[in-house]
């Protein structure tokens, strides 16, 4: 090889040791700067996240005090017995009605609209059934029958007060002379209109509702 092919051979050989540590260098640092914004990105997206979690749970902390003061005004404005079953909560309002009759009393009005209230606000979309009884005058048909409208009137009642609208199912059910208050006690007897009644079933599956009501009905320490 002769000089000047030599001093060539040399001088490109520099080169391209030169721009591979140019490249080399740039690559690292185009690195670094992507890991960095990488790393910002994730600690922003946990910040966010826990701003999040806080607000929920700052929600659902307001939603059970709400809650827990409304089912308490149920209980001592209207005499209201409520349960958190297993897939729902059982309402059993002070909703009776006079003999042989199923007509919504107007003493009864106010408690109702509580209720229809009471069931947009916490349990909407839900299914609502209202269980109508009878005392055990008459025979298991009859009352059945009547246990039946009587369910059926409460329905429409909480109908005409919006409770539906949001999507919640409203349904009609009786039971007759089953499931007595005062066993055997009718027609003008002490506690049969204790028989004569209806109480209501919200089903609320395992839903937030269901939880926050488990938890408004717990006895606070």
């Amino acid at each position: 090889m002769t000089r000047k092919y030599l001093v060539l051979a040399c001088a490109t050989a520099a080169v391209a040791l030169t721009t591979g540590g140019c490249a080399t260098r740039g690559a690292l640092r185009r690195a670094v700067a992507e890991q960095k914004s990488a790393l910002e990105s994730e600690r922003t997206a946990r910040a966010s996240a826990d701003s999040g979690l806080a607000t929920d749970v700052a929600s659902l902390r307001t939603q059970l005090d709400s809650l827990r003061r409304d089912l308490g005004t149920l209980r001592t404005e209207f005499g209201a017995k409520i349960t958190a079953m297993e897939d729902g909560v059982r309402f059993a309002l002070p909703v009776h009605f006079a003999f042989d009759d199923a007509t919504v009393r107007d003493t009864d009005r106010a408690a109702l609209e509580r209720f229809a209230r009471v069931a947009q606000r916490y349990y909407g979309g839900a299914t609502i059934t209202v269980e109508g009884f009878a005392d055990p005058a008459g025979s298991e048909r009859y009352n059945l029958d009547l246990s039946r409208r009587r369910a059926e009137s409460v329905r429409s009642y909480l109908a005409t007060q919006g409770l539906g609208a949001a999507g919640e199912q409203l349904r009609a059910v009786g039971y007759g002379e089953t499931r007595q208050v005062v066993p055997g006690a009718e027609r003008d007897q002490a506690g049969a209109e204790e028989n004569r009644r209806v109480v209501f079933v919200v089903e609320t599956g395992g839903t937030v509702a269901g939880r926050l009501t488990a938890e408004a009905l717990t006895p606070q320490s």
